[in-house]
């Protein structure tokens, strides 16, 4: 019988790494056709291969899902004219969602809800109404009635916009200022936020504005919490802002794509490496993937490449836990596509594996217990 020396022991016995973990890769969908909810994959990080689960949940229209800190309960929103926000309690051995309650989004076409860093309270945006409403979370994961709700008003910058359009929202690292995107005014307003109380008041001066007609739409924040990216749909371009506190001060405006394709091209979701050094972007119509380096001292951007995105209309993009894989939802490509990140230089590498979907929306990843 061969003897194991202590070093091949020790390897043996320590831990799988992070990137052989196992995962649930949930994705939203819009279900004015074929798609009737949430579907479910679990996702091997190591080999990057999905298994397909099937339809999680049925209920309409969950174009944006996210998952509570704790990893107990998954939110997604009901884009329709009477909007909802919907919680499901997560089965973490299996991946089944149980619906636990469903309220008002407050507005109309609510496209995105987001829970802050402490897990109390989940906030939601309506495109359409132009409206944002934050709801206390309850012990089990059901949403409370909305303790918060703001109207936001004000005349467009340019005719290319048609007025209040909430979109985006980001929490600070450290859990007391929120900032939001409101598209149809071009602007990105800082709130005071306080999750113990909860509360939320809107910060002094309120809200600073992009150029006239940029569109602002989805909205990320440096790992270390020093600046703020914004992707402008309508001009495909992303802004960058310093933060101090709930100040913003823009410092850079990129293009996303070559100037002759900006007259059919629009942004859509953006997401930053774990590791702060590169920022990705979907864009629709040119149907690619915009790949920034960033200056992790400046926080400005140059742009590497466009990456094709595997499909058409590329409205979300997600980056796994560990780091290393990519995903783009292309809404009117059927599928969801997965590439391979180049840590070194950003590049995306499709693997050729796709998760197929018609019409996904968000994506989000949970650990297998």
């Amino acid at each position: 019988m061969r003897r194991l020396t202590p070093l091949l022991l020790a390897a043996l016995l320590a831990p799988a790494p992070a990137f052989a973990a196992k995962y649930f890769m949930y994705v939203g969908s819009y279900t004015q056709g074929t798609s009737k909810g949430i579907y479910g994959w679990t996702f091997d990080s190591k080999d990057g291969s999905l298994n397909s689960l099937g339809l999680m949940a049925e209920t309409p229209q969950p174009a944006h899902v996210w998952i509570a800190p704790d990893g107990k309960t998954l939110y997604t929103v009901n884009w329709e004219h009477e909007g909802g926000v919907s919680a499901y309690r997560i089965d973490a051995h299996t991946g089944a969602l149980t619906f636990l309650n469903k309220t008002s989004s407050h507005g109309a076409e609510p496209n995105q809800v987001v829970v802050d860093p402490s897990g109390r309270v989940a906030v939601t945006v309506n495109y359409t109404s132009g409206t944002l409403a934050a709801y206390r979370l309850e012990p089990d994961g059901k949403l409370g009635e909305a303790f918060y709700v703001d109207q936001h008003t004000g005349k467009p910058l340019s005719p290319k916009q048609p007025g209040p359009k909430q979109h985006g929202i980001q929490f600070s690292k450290d859990d007391k200022f929120m900032f939001i995107t409101d598209l149809g005014l071009d602007r990105v307003y800082s709130y005071r936020f306080d999750a113990a109380a909860p509360s939320i008041a809107p910060f002094d001066p309120p809200y600073v504005s992009t150029h006239a007609g940029a569109g602002p739409r989805r909205i990320q924040m440096s790992p270390d919490g020093k600046f703020l990216y914004v992707d402008h749909e309508t001009d495909s371009e992303v802004g960058v802002y310093s933060i101090n506190g709930g100040a913003l001060k823009e410092i850079q405006v990129i293009g996303t794509v070559p100037e002759d394709a900006k007259a059919h091209n629009t942004t859509a979701e953006l997401v930053i490496s774990p590791d702060g050094r590169f920022l990705y972007v979907g864009n629709r119509g040119h149907d690619s993937v915009s790949v920034f380096a960033i200056d992790r001292k400046t926080g400005m951007l140059t742009l590497k490449e466009n990456v094709p995105s595997g499909g058409r209309t590329p409205r979300n993009v997600r980056i796994d836990p560990t780091g290393n894989w990519f995903f783009a939802a292309n809404e009117n490509g059927g599928n969801v596509t997965e590439f391979r990140i180049d840590h070194a230089t950003g590049h995306l590498t499709p693997t050729g594996v796709t998760a197929p979907i018609n019409t996904p929306g968000g994506i989000y990843f949970l650990k297998v217990k």
